[in-house]
């Protein structure tokens, strides 16, 4: 079994709106109270809250008069916000993410339901303690729904996430190998040669947010101009995130349906935000998420996604005798090998050290010394000569 998700636009009456805005509300409280008590109880006695604890003082919150607001929502929604935050902690301990943070109103809002859900015969979904929500079901579900997490953007739209499991299946591997390298030049480029431009959505949009967002300054603050003026700035914002979103959907797509590998370069995208000269490209690019997109795509449509160590030099070591440039700088983008005389594109070499480098039959460990000697060569590996410059690197791990 396997869980997809669905995503499909709600239009809610005012009158929904209003329990919905209630909703976002009692759930982000409940984040926000707990992470404040688990906070300050592991401050005073060192004591770790976990979920069956914090369920049991939410029960007697609700008890309270001062917080009796909190029954007239859905309970359910309420609980699965504890486990949210417990898991928020679990992978904060594990190294997997930052320590939790306060919820905010003016960011996206979402609560999820579990269970006693449902969606009626005409289309609506059916919500406890509601009545239906208008959806906009644009493709037929594949699979038994699981839950449902209701959000809302900061432009106003209101969406449904529907998470479903389904009987996965191994997808016939079609197509050849590939190996792509991302970049701030071109977005990516594989190893047959090919480069797909960088459209920098929010470099071509920054003269229009930075005009709508000095106007905003400009507004006094709880005036409904001021209103007015946060939603333009956040359509905007959401302009430029669909357009990232449609091309790198798109891009993926193509990648994993034609090829039956794909070799890419792990990146540690939160280091490498912190040089400010290119903190703004590197963000612009999202890497992380399409790489994010690669890999699920990858197990539907039946494509291995293979990932080379962030420290492997694959722009500086020649594709065709192993020689490293070690003075190889960004501003460098063609370079001749002065060992066999090849004349390299630098994106076009890392993307075909990406590929060779990519199978598991081969260690991703740099020689300890760069050859003198002509190089044999050792076999071919998706249309590519494998001229490896130590023989440590060819062998098993």
């Amino acid at each position: 079994m396997a869980n997809k998700g669905y995503k499909f636009r709600l239009y809610p009456t005012p009158e929904q709106e209003k329990y919905l805005a209630r909703c976002f509300g009692c759930s982000r409280f409940v984040y926000n109270h707990f992470l404040r008590l688990i906070t300050d109880a592991y401050a005073e006695s060192k004591k770790h809250l976990k979920y069956t604890d914090t369920a049991k003082l939410l029960t007697l919150l609700k008890k309270n008069e001062q917080y009796s607001w909190l029954a007239e929502v859905n309970s359910q929604s309420l609980q699965q916000t504890l486990k949210d935050l417990e898991s928020a902690f679990i992978r904060f301990f594990k190294k997997l993410g930052s320590f939790p943070v306060f919820k905010k109103k003016r960011n996206c809002q979402s609560f999820r339901i579990p269970q006693h859900w449902s969606i009626t015969p005409d289309g609506m979904l059916k919500l406890p303690k509601m009545q239906p929500i208008k959806m906009v079901q644009h493709r037929e579900m594949e699979g038994m729904p699981s839950s449902v997490t209701i959000s809302k953007t900061p432009t106003g739209k209101y969406y449904a996430s529907i998470l479903v499991e389904y009987n996965s299946h191994e997808a016939p591997l079609n197509g050849g190998k590939i190996g792509a390298d991302l970049g701030l030049k071109d977005f990516l480029i594989t190893s047959e040669g090919k480069k797909y431009p960088n459209p920098r959505f929010y470099k071509r949009a920054l003269k229009r947010l930075k005009r709508l967002q000095r106007s905003l300054s400009r507004k006094v603050k709880g005036s409904n101009n001021r209103n007015k003026q946060r939603l333009l700035v956040a359509k905007a914002h959401e302009k430029v995130a669909n357009q990232r979103l449609d091309m790198q959907h798109k891009l993926s797509l193509q990648l994993t349906c034609e090829n039956q590998v794909v070799a890419v370069e792990e990146l540690h995208t939160l280091g490498m935000v912190k040089n400010h000269k290119l903190a703004q490209a590197i963000s612009d690019a999202s890497w992380g998420q399409f790489l994010t997109m690669l890999e699920y795509k990858g197990k539907l449509y039946g494509c291995e996604i293979r990932k080379l160590d962030r420290f492997f030099p694959s722009s500086k070591r020649c594709s065709k005798c192993g020689y490293i440039h070690e003075n190889l700088t960004l501003y460098i983008r063609e370079w001749t090998c002065p060992e066999c005389d090849t004349h390299h594109d630098r994106d076009i070499n890392a993307s075909t050290n990406i590929l060779i480098f990519s199978a598991p039959q081969i260690r991703q460990e740099l020689p300890e010394s760069t050859p003198k000697e002509p190089v044999v060569r050792q076999g071919h590996q998706g249309g590519y000569s494998l001229g490896l410059g130590s023989c440590a690197a060819l062998s098993p791990q």
